[in-house]
């Protein structure tokens, strides 16, 4: 294993891990994440920011020119880190926002390959979401303020001697960290989200699963107001036709698009088919996790959860001690009446330059 530098302003030396060796879980999405333009939807590099406000709720998203902005492909690394969270926490289990693990274990979790290619990507994903700076006033009660931060504060790949990838430290910012363990603000998503391969289709899921959820008669935007909501580089028009054509395909897993017309307006209408995820709106004693753990995949490899008996060798064993755990804007439309679609109340190593597209 590579040598390891002490950084004394590192996070990681005032927090304590919380290894991962779990087997297959469900996937877990975080619901601010799901409604608002967090992310690039294309494979391209972008560096134009993302700028966007309906009434107290701002979200700003800044690329570095070095890298680009975190896109939706890259946001599934917080979705697996999310996941790995919420399932520990149902199990009783102390977490933290220093996640260690293997790229096997991350890669195989979120449907990827695991060749050099996928373990480059991997590297360039890390780089993408430290680098993206993002900025909201989302969940930050009666007073406005905003809050900044970077999808990942700090990480670092160790390598054997032979270069190869064995183990990954990244640390989360608080403030997703906390929007994990609340289990009011997490979902169930279904695993073949991650075989989507379109930006707009993987925003549309979110969307779908976030506003629409299990309503018999889901829920319906103006296509005018979802261009807004994606903080897509779209003209409105070219948006709009991809948007049609995600209803011709219909590719979203346990949804159903309609195109629909209301006088001068078009519309599109959620519909929920067959779903593979269950309710996970109820929740209890307000901090948490989602009841979601009979849903999506085999839970096989629940028992290998621990904190305290870390599955690899690149670090001694840890007992983690308990953690101080410190909108209405949505022009949808439900049976003609338009409602809001807000929330229910080894040291740091120099990013590896990668390929500066998705997977």
């Amino acid at each position: 294993m590579q040598a390891r530098h002490t950084l004394m302003a590192s996070e990681r030396s005032r927090l304590l891990p919380f290894v991962v060796s779990s087997g297959e879980i469900s996937p877990r999405d975080q619901r601010d994440l799901m409604e608002r333009p967090f992310f690039s939807l294309s494979k391209t590099k972008r560096t134009t920011p993302i700028l966007y406000a309906v009434g107290d709720t701002r979200v700003e998203v800044f690329g570095m020119p070095e890298h680009g902005m975190a896109t939706i492909w890259d946001a599934d690394v917080l979705i697996w880190a999310a996941s790995q969270i919420v399932e520990a926490e149902n199990l009783g289990l102390t977490t933290s926002r220093f996640l260690r693990f293997t790229p096997y274990q991350l890669l195989t979790g979120i449907g990827r390959q695991t060749g050099a290619r996928d373990y480059g990507l991997l590297r360039a994903a890390l780089a993408r979401l430290q680098s993206t700076v993002v900025a909201t006033t989302i969940r930050n009660g009666q007073n406005w303020r905003r809050q900044q931060f970077s999808w990942i504060t700090e990480w670092e790949i160790c390598a054997s001697r032979n270069g190869r990838a064995a183990g990954v430290e990244i640390v989360i910012p608080e403030w997703l960290y906390r929007g994990v363990i609340d289990r009011s603000l997490v979902l169930a998503i279904d695993p073949a989200y991650f075989r989507l391969t379109g930006g707009i289709e993987r925003w549309l899921y979110r969307v779908a699963r976030k506003h629409a959820g299990r309503q018999p008669t889901g829920w319906t935007f103006e296509i005018g107001h979802l261009h807004q909501k994606s903080g897509s580089l779209m003209r409105p028009s070219d948006f709009a036709i991809q948007i049609r054509r995600a209803a011709a395909s219909q590719p979203l897993p346990g949804y159903r698009l309609n195109i629909e017309r209301a006088g001068a307006r078009e519309l599109l209408r959620i519909l929920p088919t067959d779903l593979s995820t269950h309710p996970v709106d109820n929740y209890a004693n307000g901090i948490g996790t989602s009841h979601a753990s009979t849903i999506g995949t085999s839970h096989a490899g629940l028992s290998g959860l621990h904190t305290h008996k870390p599955q690899l060798s690149l670090w001694p064993e840890t007992v983690i001690p308990a953690l101080n755990l410190s909108n209405l804007e949505s022009n949808s439309y439900v049976d003609g009446k338009r409602r809001s679609a807000d929330n229910p109340s080894c040291p740091s190593i120099a990013p590896f330059k990668g390929p500066g597209v998705g997977p």
